[in-house]
C-alpha cells in the first residue's frame, strides 16, 4: 500500500510517539525491560523520546499518512540522549535486570559503524496496519537518500520478526546480542 512520507512537525510528536508506543507493546526486548503492562505504559513514551527524540530536533522524524507508521532517523554524529536514557532506565527498570539492560545498550553502542552513518533507533508500524507495506515505504524513502549520498545506515532489530524486512532492504546482520529471554540484532547497510 503506497503512502506519502511526511516530515514530523513539533505538533505531531505526540501522535508519532503514540504510534511507536502501540507498535512496541509486543516487542520482545522492550517487554523484557517493561514486562508489566502498567510499567510499560507509564514509562515507554519517555524512553522513546530519550532514545530517538533527537530526530525531531533534526527534521529526520518521518511518518506515513494517517500516522500508521513512523521512523526516527538520527543523522551522522547525532546519538541518543544517553545520559537521560540511563537516568530514565535507572528509575524505571527492575533492579533485577538493570545491569543486563545496561550491558545490552553498551553492546549496541559498540556495534555502530566507525564511519559516518545514519542510525535508525526506531521504526514502527501500528499493529493494526502491519503487513501493508508502511515499514518498507519508510525504509525505501530513507535509504534512497542515503544511497544517493553514499551513506551507511545502521539499526538494531529488537524483534526477530523484523529481520527479514531489513534484509529485503539491504541490511546485513552484524551480530546478535543476548537480552534476557530475547535478543537484539545489530544490522548495517552499506550504500548501494
Amino acid at each position: 500500500m503506497a503512502s506519502e512520507i511526511k516530515t514530523a512537525t513539533p505538533t505531531e510528536i505526540p501522535k508519532i510517539i503514540d504510534t511507536i508506543t502501540m507498535a512496541f507493546a509486543a516487542d520482545p526486548f522492550v517487554r523484557w525491560i517493561y514486562p508489566d503492562p502498567n510499567q510499560y505504559l507509564s514509562n515507554i513514551r519517555e524512553m522513546l523520546i530519550r532514545f530517538g527524540g533527537k530526530a525531531f530536533d533534526h527534521g529526520t522524524a518521518y511518518y506515513v499518512d494517517g500516522f500508521f507508521g513512523a521512523a526516527l532517523w538520527l543523522p551522522p554524529g547525532i546519538h541518543p540522549d544517553e545520559e537521560a536514557l540511563g537516568e530514565h532506565m535507572q528509575r524505571t527498570i527492575s533492579e533485577s535486570i538493570l545491569e543486563d539492560a545496561f550491558s545490552v545498550l553498551e553492546q549496541m553502542g559498540d556495534c555502530h559503524p566507525t564511519d559516518p552513518h545514519w542510525y535508525l533507533p526506531l521504526l514502527a508500524v501500528d499493529p493494526v496496519h502491519q503487513g501493508n507495506g508502511y515499514g518498507s515505504t519508510l525504509l525505501k524513502d530513507a535509504i534512497a537518500k542515503f544511497d544517493t549520498d553514499g551513506m551507511t545506515a545502521y539499526l538494531e532489530s529488537s524483534n526477530p520478526r523484523n529481520i527479514s524486512l531489513y534484509e529485503r532492504h539491504g541490511f546485513e546482520i552484524i551480530t546478535e546480542i543476548e537480552a534476557g529471554t530475547t535478543q537484539v540484532t545489530p544490522m548495517v547497510r552499506k550504500p548501494q
